[in-house]
């Protein structure tokens, strides 16, 4: 779902018209039109406004559900490791940060 019709969905669900949100989020009605319309994108300022009137994180506004987080594999493996104790959670978090810098070294390379 794009971001027009996901603030659409969100603003129905919090039972606003677009006046009640503009009016709440302190943005003229003319440009909650035109976000719903795709026509216009908001800026961050209005983004947080708006996440805030319709009671979602800016991620949740902007981001469909599992567009951002890891993979169902991946989430389990993290919760798996967030269970452990903190002198493992940190070896297994120096893993990983070695493990993206090799990954995003490779790609510079190959660029390159």
């Amino acid at each position: 779902m794009n971001f027009p019709a996901r603030l659409i969905q969100l603003r129905k669900a919090a039972d606003l018209t677009q006046q009640a949100l503009a009016d709440s989020a302190s943005i003229h009605v003319n440009q909650i039109r035109r976000y719903e319309a795709g026509s216009a994108q908001p800026t961050l300022d209005a983004l947080i406004r708006l996440a805030k009137v319709l009671h979602v994180s800016l991620d949740g506004l902007v981001f469909d559900e599992h567009e951002r987080g890891p993979s169902d594999d991946l989430a389990l493996q993290f919760e798996a490791v967030s269970g452990m104790p903190e002198e493992e959670r940190r070896i297994i978090k120096a893993l990983l940060d070695g493990m993206i810098l090799k990954y995003q070294a490779k790609q510079i390379t190959e660029r390159g």
